[in-house]
C-alpha cells in the first residue's frame, strides 16, 4: 500500500462527498418473508419494536429512502455547523436541526431511549464508529467533543423525534477530517468480535426486504455474561450501515429491562431487515461493569455468491467492487 499522503480539508470534503467503500465481506444466503422490520420508537405489547424505521423496508414501491441518506426530510434539515475536523485531535462538533417551515432550530424533542437525540459518526470505510450523546443549548444548538483517529470522509447521523411528531427520522451530513490519509478496506466478514476482553458472537442472517432475528451473545473469559446492565433503556443497541452509501438502520432489541421476561444476557436478540442486498457493518453497543463497549461485524445481506477476503466469489470471479 502506498504511504499516506497529506490531504487538505478541501480534499477531505471531496472524499466525504464522493468516497466509497473498497472491500466486500463474504455473503450469507438470502432468506425473505413478509415480516416488517422494526421502527425506532414503536413497540408491541411484548416490548418488541414494530413497523419500519425511516423507510428501511425497502427502496421500491414508493417507500421513503433509507435513513441518513438525506440532509433534509419531512420538513427538517440537519445544519452541520462543524463541516471539517483534524484527525487524532479532540475537537468540538456542533450542529442543529432546523424546522423548515419556521427557519428556526428545533428546541423540543421527544425522549427516545432516554435521550432526545442519538448522534452517530462513522467513516466512509466503516472502520471508525462513534455513538455520541451531545448536549443541547437553549437555542437548539447541539455540541459534543469527538476525536476521530483517521483522515478522510465521514458521515454524521442525527437520529431523533421532534416533540409532537408521529415518528422519528434520521438525517445525515458529510464531515471532512484532514490529515495523513491512507485508504482502507471495509473489514472482512466476521461473526465473532473481541473488544476489551469480551467475545461477542453473532448468530442469524441479515435479511433483505423482510424481518429476521439476529442474536448477539456476550462472553468474558470464556463464560457467558448474564448480568448486562441497562444502557439507554435497553441491554443493547444495534446500528447497521450499508457499505457504499452508508444507508442507516438503528434498531433496538426484542424486550427491555424490567419487562419480566427479558434476561440481562448473554444473548441480545433483534428483529431487523436490510433495505437492499449488499455488505453491511453492524455495531453493537452493550454495557457491563459500568462501561459501554462496541462490537463490530461485517455481513452480507441478500443474494450473490459468497466472497473471499480478496473480493472474489468462490468461483474465482472478481466482484469488481459491485454489491450483489
Amino acid at each position: 500500500m502506498n504511504t499516506g499522503l497529506k490531504i487538505t480539508a478541501f480534499a477531505a470534503a471531496v472524499a466525504a462527498t464522493f468516497g466509497t467503500a473498497y472491500g466486500v465481506g463474504k455473503a450469507v444466503d438470502p432468506v425473505t418473508d413478509e415480516t416488517p422490520t422494526a421502527r425506532h420508537g414503536e413497540h408491541d405489547g411484548g416490548g418488541q419494536e414494530k413497523g419500519t424505521h425511516d423507510g428501511m423496508e425497502g427502496e421500491g414501491g414508493g417507500a421513503n429512502p433509507p435513513g441518513g441518506l438525506q440532509i433534509s426530510e419531512r420538513g427538517y434539515t440537519l445544519d452541520l455547523k462543524t463541516s471539517r475536523l483534524t484527525a487524532d485531535k479532540k475537537q468540538r462538533l456542533s450542529f442543529a436541526v432546523v424546522k423548515e417551515s419556521t427557519g428556526k432550530n428545533v428546541t423540543a424533542y421527544q425522549l427516545e431511549h432516554d435521550k432526545e437525540l442519538h448522534l452517530i459518526v462513522a467513516s466512509r470505510d466503516l472502520t471508525t464508529y462513534r455513538h455520541l450523546h451531545p448536549v443541547r443549548a437553549a437555542d437548539g444548538t447541539w455540541s459534543t467533543s469527538v476525536e476521530l483517529p483517521d483522515a478522510g470522509g465521514y458521515r454524521v447521523f442525527a437520529d431523533f423525534r421532534p416533540q409532537g411528531a408521529k415518528e422519528g427520522l434520521t438525517l445525515g451530513a458529510d464531515l471532512a477530517v484532514a490529515g495523513a490519509y491512507e485508504p482502507k478496506d471495509v473489514p472482512a466478514h466476521n461473526t465473532t468480535a473481541t473488544v476489551d476482553g469480551y467475545d461477542v458472537t453473532l448468530k442469524g442472517e441479515l435479511k433483505t426486504g423482510a424481518g429476521g432475528d439476529l442474536t448477539l451473545s456476550v462472553a468474558k473469559n470464556g463464560k457467558p455474561v448474564t448480568d448486562l446492565q441497562p444502557y439507554l433503556a435497553a441491554y443493547g443497541h444495534l446500528v447497521a450501515l450499508r457499505s457504499g452509501d452508508l444507508a442507516y438502520l438503528h434498531v433496538h432489541p426484542n424486550g427491555e429491562p424490567g419487562d419480566g421476561k427479558t434476561k440481562p444476557g448473554p444473548g441480545i436478540s433483534f428483529m431487523t431487515a436490510a433495505p437492499s442486498k449488499g455488505t453491511y457493518r453492524l455495531f453493537l453497543d452493550f454495557k457491563h461493569e459500568g462501561k459501554v463497549r462496541t462490537a463490530a461485524f461485517t455481513v452480507h445481506a441478500g443474494g450473490g455468491a459468497a466472497r473471499d477476503e480478496a473480493g472474489k466469489d468462490k468461483a474465482g470471479q472478481d466482484g469488481g467492487g459491485h454489491q450483489h
